[in-house]
Formats: structure tokens, C-alpha cells, sequence
């Protein structure tokens, strides 16, 4: 079962081609066990990275992403720093200050304070972070521009790429569950988990070693 949930979050694939899959190797596995083990699992694989996440840098760039839900559009909040690595995510059913606070809130205490936050010409992500800043003694400093967020919105674009063939979510709490699993496996692809031991270990093996 990791196996199949690994290949979820890291290839452009449905729950029915895992199916598929397993079928041609001999082995039945419904499509909807898989969800089930999904929705349980990941979100605990999640929680086991947070401690062995590398430091990010200190100059971000935060964008939000488009995602439906059930028809609709909710939003997907990211951030990456200058050098590519992924700062944290947050999935929100609006797109408004209070949205862009919480994110900032958030990735703000599962990484170090950062110095330069650059976003585009959005109202409400400028209010969010000034809202943020209101709590602070040294306030972050606020960069607005859109060709220094393109670097974010190309990254966008790995997360809809393995999003794209499941056809759209049916519920919020699913597609947060499986965002989140998504944005560790590109995480962890980029090199961002800590290593043990002085081997170089494949992606797999790190996805696999949260599970154990």
C-alpha cells in the first residue's frame, strides 16, 4: 500500500489506473481502498517530514493556485524560497486576508522568520502579510511584483500536473488530504529531507522511511 500511495502523489495518475496497475501484476486492490488508506495515511506521513525538513532560505516568493472542489474553485497558498525550495502550502476555501494571514501565520512557524516575502499585485496577500507584520517587533520586509513571482507560479504548475488526471475533488477535506501528500513528495524530491546515516538514499526510500 505505501507503493501505491506514493505513486498518487508523485505520477500524473488516477485512483483508477492504480487499479489498473495492480491488476496486470496479479494483484486486485479497488481504487476506493486505496483512498481510504490515503486519507488515513498521509496526513500522519506529513506530520513525520515536519521535523526533518531542511531549513529554507530567508527571501520567499508566495503565490496561490487555483483548485476545484466539487465544481468550484478554492485555493491553494505556497511559497517557495529563492533558491526553489519549497517554503510550506495551505489550502483555503477563500481567497482574502484572512486566507493570506493564516498561510503567513503558518508557514512563519514551521520555518525560520523570513527577512523578504515577494508577492504579486494581489490586495488581500499584501493585507494578510501586513496583518501578520502588525504582531511583530522586526516586521518582514514586502516586495510586490509579479516578474519576481514566476518563479513560484512555473512550481505551481508540478502540483497540477499530478492533480490534473484525478478529474477534480469531491470534498474540501480530500482535497486538502491529498494536496498535502502531493506537496510532500515534491518536496521531498527536491532534496528537502534531512539524510541519516551518510547515504544517499532515493526518493522512494525517503518517502518510505516517514512510513515506517
Amino acid at each position: 500500500m505505501r507503493t501505491l500511495l506514493r505513486w498518487y502523489v508523485a505520477y500524473p495518475l488516477s485512483l483508477r489506473h492504480l487499479e489498473e496497475m495492480m491488476s496486470e501484476r496479479a494483484a486486485s486492490v479497488d481504487h476506493s481502498t486505496v483512498h481510504r488508506w490515503a486519507i488515513k495515511l498521509l496526513p500522519a506521513l506529513g506530520k513525520a517530514f515536519g521535523p526533518r525538513k531542511q531549513k529554507v532560505g530567508r527571501s520567499w516568493r508566495m503565490d496561490e493556485t487555483y483548485m476545484k472542489v466539487k465544481g468550484e474553485w478554492k485555493y491553494l497558498y505556497r511559497a517557495i524560497d529563492k533558491a526553489g525550495d519549497t517554503v510550506d502550502s495551505l489550502f483555503r476555501a477563500k481567497r482574502d486576508k484572512a486566507a493570506a494571514r493564516r498561510y503567513f501565520e503558518k508557514a512563519i512557524a514551521g520555518n525560520s522568520v523570513p527577512e523578504t516575502v515577494t508577492i504579486d499585485k494581489s490586495g488581500a496577500n499584501l493585507a494578510g502579510q501586513n496583518a501578520t507584520n502588525a504582531d511583530r517587533e522586526m516586521p518582514v520586509k514586502i516586495r510586490q511584483s509579479k516578474y519576481l513571482n514566476n518563479v513560484v507560479e512555473q512550481d505551481h504548475r508540478a502540483i497540477k500536473r499530478i492533480v490534473r488526471p484525478m478529474l477534480g475533488f469531491k470534498s474540501f477535506r480530500c482535497a486538502r488530504v491529498f494536496l498535502g501528500g502531493i506537496e510532500l513528495m515534491h518536496t521531498i524530491a527536491k532534496g528537502q529531507m534531512k539524510s541519516y546515516g551518510g547515504r544517499h538514499r532515493s526518493v522512494a526510500e525517503q518517502f518510505y522511511d516517514l512510513a515506517k
